[in-house]
């Protein structure tokens, strides 16, 4: 009689399902496609005001419908760069189980880079409320304690102060301007970057309880594991 083995479970197929990073009453986590239906629906009712836009792809643009599906196709497309040398991880943030927004994480040759970039959207109704300032902290906290980043970077267009100001909340020092095309017209984007000796030097306002579960399945997916 041959044994069967036992069924693999979800994180041994995937690791990012078993990952959480938890403060309180917010969380990070992989979105399974439930989650990311509810922030399709969440996105498509508003990311940013109609006059403006801070994403280089206007991916918030067009109807309810559109803008959902774009969400989708996305998110589906970023589960096929999840490569030890290429990743664009992209983390549902939750509050008391409500999904709020995401947030990103994009790095290659991390292995020898440390540096990682970070991104993110929230849906309008939950903007300046704190939550953008304290999902940063999450992925940092990700990044710096659970992945051994040395170095985290971030952009902003200059007509978007919000991200500018979570940046120079939290420690980053300015590291030039680089100009682009959006919309058919040249703006430029601010260049923001935060080492490991800024991120340990912030202040203790700036120092959340954070707890990261699953977090050894992930290392070993992103070649990090010792």
């Amino acid at each position: 009689m041959v044994d069967t083995p036992a069924p693999l479970t979800d994180v041994e197929i995937w690791p990012l399902t078993g990952l959480r990073v938890v403060s309180d009453d917010l969380e990070l986590r992989a979105p399974d496609d439930r989650t990311m239906l509810d922030l399709a629906r969440l996105a498509a009712q508003g990311v940013h005001r109609e006059d403006e836009m801070p994403f280089v792809v206007p991916w918030t643009r067009g109807t309810p419908v559109q803008v959902a599906r774009s969400v989708m196709t996305y998110q589906w497309g970023l589960r096929q760069r999840t490569t030890p040398a290429d990743w664009a991880i992209e983390l549902a943030v939750l509050r008391d189980g409500e999904p709020l927004g995401l947030q990103g994480m994009y790095a290659k040759d991390f292995r020898i880079t440390r540096t990682a970039e970070t991104g993110s959207w929230l849906g309008l109704r939950h903007q300046h409320g704190g939550v953008g300032t304290r999902m940063r902290l999450l992925i940092l906290h990700l990044l710096f304690e659970g992945l051994g980043a040395e170095r985290a970077t971030s952009s902003a267009f200059v007509d978007n102060p919000g991200s500018t100001g979570v940046s120079r909340k939290i420690g980053y020092r300015d590291n030039g301007v680089v100009r682009t095309a959006r919309d058919g017209a040249a703006v430029d984007s601010r260049q923001f970057a935060l080492d490991r000796d800024a991120w340990d030097a912030r202040p203790d306002a700036l120092r959340l309880d954070v707890r990261i579960e699953g977090l050894d399945p992930v290392l070993d997916q992103l070649g990090l594991a010792p």
